[in-house]
């Protein structure tokens, strides 16, 4: 399984984000443009000292990106629309697709995907923040896996 940022805007998110792909042994991938620089004071802080246990990589845009990837499915998550995330039935390889923070992830992209998942939000709710979104899911995926305390 495979987290992948599309344009994330946020360098904290990014960061948190980080620290859980290297804690479970996934790769991050970052599509650009970055709404931060990489070298951002909050997004290392955020990240800790793992980042060099992180397995990340970073495209210039998305079309990049698709041309490397190499994994099954790409599922792109919507506060708007898409399947309960309670339906999902996860691959090992997946790559969950998540947008930037203030806007999510463009039409285009989301009718490119293999499937898009949400999680319902109470009436009101515009979104949840993009690190709870990312851990939120991934939790779900791999407890359909089995694999917490799986990776070496």
């Amino acid at each position: 399984m495979e987290i992948i940022l599309f344009e994330p805007e946020i360098p904290p998110n990014t960061g948190n984000i980080a620290r859980l792909t290297a804690g479970l042994g996934l790769r991050l991938t970052l599509i650009e443009p970055l709404g931060f620089s990489l070298d951002d004071k909050n997004l290392k802080r955020a990240g800790l000292d793992y980042w060099p246990l992180v397995d990340w990589r970073i495209f210039p845009d998305w079309a990049s990106f698709l041309a490397q990837w190499e994994g099954g499915r790409l599922v792109a998550t919507s506060a708007r629309s898409g399947t309960h995330f309670g339906l999902y039935v996860p691959a090992q390889d997946d790559g969950l697709v998540f947008g930037p923070e203030t806007r999510g992830l463009p039409d285009w992209l989301l009718k490119k995907a293999d499937l898009i998942l949400s999680a319902p939000l109470k009436p009101g709710i515009r979104s949840l923040n993009l690190a709870t979104t990312v851990g939120f899911f991934l939790g779900v995926a791999l407890s359909h896996l089995d694999d917490f305390g799986q990776k070496g």
